[in-house]
């Protein structure tokens, strides 16, 4: 199987470089498809997410860059758009308005008291610890049950084409607030599952944790990844890149991963839609 890379963020949001150098980069790697997916604007001001103002250029740039590069590389225009409740612009219309190639939907802010209340999972520890004391009364199971019920809803509503890094939630909990085999979590984990099982989505398979040493497991995790299997559910491997060294970061590891399971393919992104390939 040959390398492929469909999540990708450059300094058009909080990526280091420019899309370009993650082309070459790229090239350089033997990777025969890559996608640009930045964080797509929000009504709210983050850092990490584009600017409104640059998302004329950033289409404009991606477009630029498939047309040079067309003879040496597949270039692939995404956005990696964050689902929130009565918030969020939907999915369809960032498609239809972008001409997107296919989108990556995740959740990064779960929408606790009000429309400016959100419990941000990335980022310090302390951003996760603080959200769960002071947007859920300290209550971690009614956090974590608001994220992946956010996740459940951004699939049923939303109908992503990929579902960013599902059990990110995990990520800053290192076993401090809960246990990932306590029933009730096990119990969302299902649930979410049931719902991706219905759906035409695919699962990512995030490798950002593991190189950036901010888990020891995947994203999702090999309970998640084992129901996947079990139930037909597709997946898709993804760096998450920030920087164009981090483009095909433990792929092969997944790779692996993904075999030892039963995996006998992965879902890749190719003349206007996806399809499965063999591992």
């Amino acid at each position: 199987m040959d390398y492929f890379s469909f999540h990708t963020h450059s300094s058009f949001c909080d990526g280091k470089l420019s899309p370009e150098d993650y082309v070459l980069r790229a090239i350089q790697l033997g990777i025969h498809s890559l996608g640009f997916s930045s964080h797509a604007p929000m009504l709210l001001d983050y850092v990490w997410a584009m600017n409104k103002s640059n998302l004329e250029s950033y289409l404009y740039e991606i477009s630029r860059l498939k047309e040079k590069y067309r003879n040496k590389i597949n270039i692939y225009q995404s956005l990696e758009i964050d689902y929130i409740p009565g918030i969020s612009k939907s999915f369809k219309d960032w498609k239809s308005d972008c001409q997107l190639d296919y989108t990556i939907g995740s959740v990064h802010l779960v929408k606790a008291i009000s429309e400016r209340d959100f419990w941000f999972l990335d980022g310090p520890e302390s951003n996760y610890s603080r959200g769960i004391l002071e947007l859920f009364n300290g209550d971690v199971k009614k956090a974590v049950t608001s994220y992946y019920h956010q996740i459940i809803d951004m699939v049923q509503i939303e109908k992503p084409d990929v579902i960013g890094h599902v059990d990110k939630v995990k990520m800053n909990n290192k076993g401090q607030f809960f246990s990932e085999n306590d029933v009730w979590y096990v119990d969302l984990l299902n649930e979410t599952l049931r719902t991706i099982e219905k759906s035409n989505s695919i699962v990512e398979v995030n490798t950002r944790g593991l190189y950036k040493k901010k888990s020891k497991e995947l994203f999702p995790d090999s309970y998640f990844l084992e129901e996947c299997f079990r139930r037909n559910i597709p997946v898709t491997i993804s760096s998450d890149a920030h920087h164009p060294d981090e483009l095909i970061a433990e792929f092969d590891f997944t790779r692996a991963k993904l075999k030892s399971i039963g995996f006998e393919k992965v879902s890749v992104f190719e003349n206007g839609g996806w399809k499965d390939v063999k591992i």
